[in-house]
This record gives structure tokens, sequence and C-alpha cells, in this order.
């Protein structure tokens, strides 16, 4: 089966018709202030305008309140919410939406549990532990601790870039991958060229799966 392609932290709508162009199947807006590759819930809606049929939009949140949650789902099209603090399997579904759960991989992780607790959720974002930065550090972490019979659930995060992710779909086989550092020129701007590359990168993984 094709790995599913995100390309996160979009703040612009050419970077978003550029991921898209290039072939990725959905975009990520982040909803978190604090961070770098920010978007308000204007831009946010200008974007998700512009874009063409059949390309899914996920909004990150770290844990939103009710409120923040039904502001940006009344003014923004999403399609599936990426929850990426300490969220709770009930506060996740209290959304109302399709959602994915973000797992910092941190040393003492159980990812079967973890499923279990989250068995609601459409799939677990694995991304790499970093105290106190929720994500977004460009670091990766051990893919042997996935286990194998959650490879259908997992989107792999985590320092993904042009130059491995080829081998990580290879040792994953994860369902998806989900880059926003790694194809970047600055942080928040994408880099079209890197964007291309790491699209090449797994395209020759399914390839050569196949």
């Amino acid at each position: 089966m094709r790995t599913r392609v995100k390309i996160c932290g979009i703040t612009r709508t050419e970077d978003a018709m550029a991921a898209i162009t290039a072939g990725a199947d959905a975009i990520g807006l982040v909803f978190y202030p604090p961070s770098p590759r920010a978007v308000t819930i204007t831009q946010a809606a200008q974007i998700v305008k512009d874009l063409p049929p059949f390309v899914s939009v996920v909004g990150l949140f770290v844990n939103p309140t009710q409120d923040e949650l039904t502001e940006a789902l009344a003014q923004v099209r999403l399609d599936l919410i990426q929850f990426h603090g300490d969220e709770t399997a009930q506060m996740c579904e209290a959304s109302g939406c399709p959602y994915i759960k973000a797992v910092r991989m941190r040393p003492d992780v159980d990812l079967l549990d973890l499923d279990k607790q989250f068995a609601s959720a459409s799939g677990l974002l694995l991304d790499s532990y970093q105290k106190g930065t929720p994500g977004g550090t460009g670091e990766t972490f051990e893919w042997q601790r996935i286990p194998s019979s959650l490879r259908e659930r997992i989107i792999l995060a985590g320092g993904l870039s042009p130059d491995n992710v080829e081998s990580a779909i290879h040792q994953v086989k994860p369902y998806a991958v989900d880059v926003s550092g790694g194809v970047e020129q600055a942080k928040g701007i994408k880099d079209h060229t890197k964007i291309k590359a790491f699209m090449r990168g797994v395209e020759r993984a399914n390839r050569e799966t196949d």
C-alpha cells in the first residue's frame, strides 16, 4: 500500500500548493501560538480556501480548550485534528472531529498500551521526545521501538527529511509519514525543492517495497 504523506507547519498558500503539486496527501496547520510555524485562524482559513479538492487538512493543537477548538472548526475546514499535548482520549473524542494522537517517544512509552487507550483515534503520530518541546525537534528516535503489529496505525514523524525518508519507510513500513522542518528553508517557510526531493524518496521506497 502506498505510504501517505503529510507536509506539516504550512503557513503560506504557495507552500501548500507546492506540497500538493508534489503529491502530498495532506497539509498540517499549527494552531499553537508558541510555535514558529503557528498560523492564526484567519491565515488558516485563507490557505484552506485556496486548496483544490481531495486534500486533507489537519489542524494541530496542543492542550486546547473546547472553545478554541470550536472557534477553529467553525471558521476553518479541518478534516482531522492532531492532538499534540497531554490530552486524554475523552478530551480528543469531545471535539466531535476525527483525530490522530501524537505520541512523544519518551524512553518509557508503551505504544501497545497507548494504542488501546486511543482506540478511537484514526492513528498514532510518533514524534521524537525533547523535554519542554511538544514537537518539531528535528530529531529522529529509535524506529525499532515501534511494534510491527501497529504499522498500519502509525504516522511516522520526528526528524524526517529527503535524506532519510526512504530508509524510514523501509524499516518501519508506516501507514504515513509526516515532515515539517525537514523540508524548510526557514522555520515556517517551506523549500519547494526539498518537498519534491522528499516525495521522490517516498516514491522510491514504495516502488522498492512493491
